[in-house]
């Protein structure tokens, strides 16, 4: 490594530990309509956002009141979505004519798209009209991230209130959370990129002469403010089919630099926004120190394997350094793999290299970060509610050793919350261990693995954890665009991402009806060193038992073969 890698990591966390305390008090303050710079600004604009669409913005729901106007909304967006990819070669705005898509691959792109998974069996470029990126892939990018940003928010008022069985207002929390928390900054993250040589543009693809003299065709097209919403809502999804590897999505070692930023920078914040909720940011930092060891310890073990040579080329050069096939070389290897464990710790699943390519362990460290729940940062809202089912999993193994009943910030931790935190528990193994080990065992969806042996097995495990953990990256090896694929694909991200939201809701109803119980000196702080190792503890205990025997037989397999 050089002294510009270094460089590279510490503006990293700079850029996104000093700014995220105050995001996350902005991020609270719009949630719970205090006025904020922007509200002169914006705030006609949301009243007029209630005004047409017939909401009263101070009538607060309970947890199955929200869930329901949730599912409708999604399920609305699911419709109007596929309807989009299988019609869009008769619709505008299409200037390289292309085709509506086949129904199973719309059917899986729009699960994809409103899941905030974002997983995509096609090359965009190739595939989708302007409309169909705008319209239909831009507008869930927002929309999806927003609803991330709802469900925390109503799982931060469950276990802030008391006696209450109102958590908000769905309608409301996600105009908010997508007029005030997303639109201005993917505004300024655009305008960014387009400064940066980032297209935004409707005009047709452009044809061109490369210097061997062949012709080319050099898309184009409205880009940039996808790319900008795909960082910022850890949706993943490119506009180009190798996504910030493509130098029209990712063009300068700047855009490199604020795109990686932008994956947790809002994760982050949040993490915060719920320490301003329960009026403890000790319990922030708590949760953030876990994230961090967490991050540090996987990134470090990823990094650490890259720079590995690969012994089976055989090479006798001392100077042999890290394998650059598969990497973007405007980078360089130190920025794949922070990209790599900042895009599966966030749920994001945007790279700039191909996974496919990673060294064996550095592919492992990628699947753990989804396997443990997608909670080292997580999702724009799915990783801290996922977190926070961690930290009540925590708080009950520690009423257990101690013999008093678990409470979590005063609120006692009963059997009812505990059916629906072992419910959460099982979404990851049905996901991928069971799907997964119907892709494989079955021969025609077996066929899609490209590779023999460990390998191939590591990329059908990738991609099954990929879509259940709700993160979109993939093997690059793994043809998933077939009948099978992409109808399992699509039932895995659905239960990824609802099998988690439900319970989530159905918690926080429950926790606001509990009255608050003072906090004694018997009470176990949840803000320590101590209840941080036993939280990191926990999320590794619980990803260890599910998913190391198939670890050992993909990339640990596949590490030991190649004669390290």
């Amino acid at each position: 490594m050089h002294s510009y890698d270094y460089l590279l990591i510490l503006a990293f966390f700079a850029l996104v530990l000093l700014p995220a305390p105050m995001l996350g008090r902005f991020y609270y303050r719009v949630m719970e309509g205090e006025r904020t710079f922007l509200t002169p600004v914006l705030g006609p604009v949301e009243r007029i956002c209630y005004r047409l669409s017939g909401v009263d913005p101070l009538v607060e729901q309970n947890w199955k009141t929200y869930a329901l106007a949730l599912l409708a909304f999604n399920a609305a967006g699911f419709v109007l979505l596929f309807a989009i990819l299988v019609f869009q070669g008769a619709l505008p705005l299409n200037p390289q004519n292309m085709p509506g898509m086949e129904w199973t691959l719309a059917f899986n792109t729009a699960m994809s798209f409103i899941t905030n998974t974002n997983w995509q069996s096609y090359s965009g470029e190739a595939s989708l009209s302007y409309l169909s990126q705008m319209v239909g892939l831009t507008v869930q990018n927002f929309v999806s991230a927003a609803t991330g940003i709802a469900v925390l928010i109503a799982f931060c008022r469950g276990i802030s209130r008391r006696s209450t069985q109102n958590l908000g207002n769905f309608w409301t929390d996600m105009t908010r959370a997508t007029l005030y928390g997303l639109l201005p900054m993917c505004l300024v993250l655009a305008l960014f990129l387009v400064w940066q040589g980032v297209p935004q543009t409707f005009a047709h693809y452009m044809d061109a002469v490369t210097l061997q003299g062949t012709d080319q065709s050099l898309p184009l097209g409205p880009a940039a403010s996808q790319i900008a919403i795909k960082q910022l809502g850890t949706n993943g999804g490119g506009f180009f089919g190798v996504n910030s590897a493509h130098p029209f999505e990712n063009p300068t070692a700047w855009s490199n630099l604020v795109e990686l930023v932008s994956i947790i920078l809002i994760p982050v914040a949040l993490i915060f926004t719920f320490g301003h909720y329960v009026k403890d940011m000790r319990q922030s930092r708590a949760i953030l120190a876990c994230m961090m060891a967490l991050f540090l310890i996987g990134g470090a073990t990823a990094l650490w394997a890259e720079y590995q040579p690969n012994p089976t080329l055989n090479i006798a050069s001392v100077e042999q350094t890290a394998p650059s096939e598969g990497k973007e070389v405007r980078f360089g290897t130190t920025a794949t793999v922070l990209w790599a464990s900042a895009t599966t710790a966030a749920s994001n699943g945007s790279v700039n290299a191909m996974h496919d390519s990673l060294n064996p362990l550095t592919g492992m460290v990628a699947m753990a970060n989804m396997m443990v729940g997608e909670v080292i940062f997580g999702g724009v809202g799915a990783g801290l509610y996922g977190m926070l089912l961690n930290v009540l999993i925590a708080v009950f193994l520690a009423g257990l050793m101690i013999g008093r009943t678990p409470e979590y910030l005063g609120k006692k931790i009963q059997a009812y919350e505990v059916k629906l935190l072992v419910a959460t528990l099982l979404v990851m193994p049905i996901g991928v261990l069971v799907f997964g080990a119907l892709a494989a065992s079955l021969p025609g969806p077996a066929g899609a693995i490209s590779n023999p042996g460990a390998h191939g097995f590591s990329q059908l495990l990738y991609t099954y954890t990929s879509a259940t953990a709700n993160n979109g990256s993939a093997f690059g090896g793994f043809s998933a665009n077939t009948t099978f694929h992409n109808l399992m694909l699509s039932l895995s991200m659905f239960l990824g991402r609802f099998g988690y939201i439900i319970p989530v809701l159905a918690l926080a109803g429950s926790l606001a009806m509990k009255k608050t119980a003072p906090q004694g000196l018997n009470s176990f702080p949840t803000h320590g060193r101590l209840f941080v190792t036993l939280l990191a503890a926990t999320i590794l205990l619980v990803a260890g038992l599910n998913f190391l025997p198939t670890l050992a037989l993909g990339p640990v397999a596949e590490h030991l073969s190649m004669g390290f």
